[in-house]
């Protein structure tokens, strides 16, 4: 297996054990990576995981993906200042069909063992919980960064968040895991399977983790709730644009984790650009690479077209279609029911900062009345509606 890209193995010596074992037996290890279905999308950071699981996959090692269906009952607490709130199960079980079908654009579906933590974590009940509670202490709860910084700054923290570490340990324990992967963010958790492993008489799991990727805005982690994420059941225009929109500087993390090409070509790349190449060039191949992976060659050329249609100005070949009716018809009353502006004020401030064009023409004036008529209406770059106003 390929380190690259890797924050931490631990502990490296025992995995190297393992595998060790594995290929003298023919027994192949079980590597568990545990996804949360808080969100109906996989987003692009989720894959930096995925794509070291679907190499661990072909190197011919049993691969889980579970779903947390139970622990999202509870709501991961990890790097969070606040308590996140539960889903409801229904919310759960949509979000989880669209996850495994999702992760399979990745991982070898033939060759994955799916599998869902109500199944051992429901029968537990109460006095299994209590059972279960009883091997960690408070202490060593506390001393897990973001409990730590939430207890001194005074910021609540619910008992329940305390049973997250311990359910998403016990998962590993339930299926008998040899390596779980997770983001840096998941440490903790991640070493609580090792802890609960111990405590239930197996061999500990070794702990695999991969950097968080930054979103969009190159300061927070891709995150469905900040918004700054790429998900892979998106469009391939919007994903082709979207790699666009990032700063030169996050490219180059965003190819060592997402990228396919070897280290070697990558910095041939870099060099290339701080040579005098323009990082565009760089910025295209790798969206390119991103949109072919989640669609296809074409799909990526087809998005590649528009992408430089829309640059000159030009009109995407689909847009919506909208039918609104009250003419004349104030712009911001406009551009809010064809769904272009969350509101008017926001309507009027896109038309101040000139992000606002009818059939290719800017608008300027705030207290514009559009005229029954068919009209492209264009907002920024990106949004655009073909709207009929009777």
């Amino acid at each position: 297996m390929s380190l690259r890209g890797v924050e931490e193995l631990l502990p490296q010596q025992e995995w190297v054990q393992k595998l060790a074992r594995s290929q003298a037996t023919g027994q192949s290890l079980r590597i568990k990576l545990g996804l949360d279905p808080t969100a109906p999308d996989i987003h692009i950071g989720h894959t930096v995981v995925l794509n070291k699981m679907r190499q661990l996959q072909d190197l011919g090692h049993q691969v889980i993906f579970l779903i947390g269906d139970f622990t999202s009952l509870i709501g991961d607490p990890s790097g969070r200042n606040s308590t996140r709130p539960p889903l409801t199960s229904e919310q759960i079980k949509v979000n989880a069909e669209t996850y495994y079908r999702q992760a399979s654009l990745v991982l070898d579906p033939g060759r994955t063992e799916i599998r869902y933590n109500s199944e051992w974590s429901e029968p537990l009940g109460a006095s299994g919980m209590i059972a279960l509670a009883a091997k960690y202490t408070v202490a060593r709860m506390m001393e897990r960064d973001d409990f730590h910084k939430r207890f001194t700054s005074g910021q609540s923290i619910s008992v329940h968040e305390f049973l997250y570490p311990l359910m998403q340990g016990y998962d590993s324990v339930a299926l008998k895991s040899d390596l779980e992967l997770g983001g840096t963010d998941q440490k903790f958790n991640l070493l609580m399977g090792r802890h609960l492993q111990q405590e239930y008489g197996q061999e500990p799991q070794c702990i695999l983790t991969m950097p968080l990727l930054e979103g969009l805005d190159g300061v927070e982690k891709m995150s469905k709730s900040k918004n700054n994420y790429i998900g892979i059941s998106e469009p391939a225009n919007t994903m082709f644009a979207k790699v666009l929109s990032i700063s030169d500087t996050l490219m180059w993390r965003w190819y060592t984790l997402l990228s396919f090409r070897s280290l070697a070509e990558i910095a041939q790349l870099k060099a290339e650009v701080e040579g005098g190449r323009n990082p565009k060039d760089a910025k295209v191949m790798l969206a390119k690479e991103i949109t072919t992976r989640f669609h296809s060659a074409a799909a990526a050329d087809a998005a590649e077209a528009d992408f430089a249609n829309r640059a000159r100005g030009g009109i995407p070949d689909e847009i919506p279609e909208v039918s609104l009716s009250g003419a004349p018809l104030g712009i911001g009353a406009l551009l809010n029911q064809a769904n272009l502006a969350p509101s008017g004020s926001e309507a009027m401030r896109l038309v101040e900062g000139g992000g606002v064009r009818i059939d290719g023409t800017v608008v300027s004036d705030k207290g514009l009345k559009v005229e029954r008529g068919t009209y492209v209406v264009q907002v920024g770059k990106r949004k655009f509606a073909r709207v009929t106003l009777a």
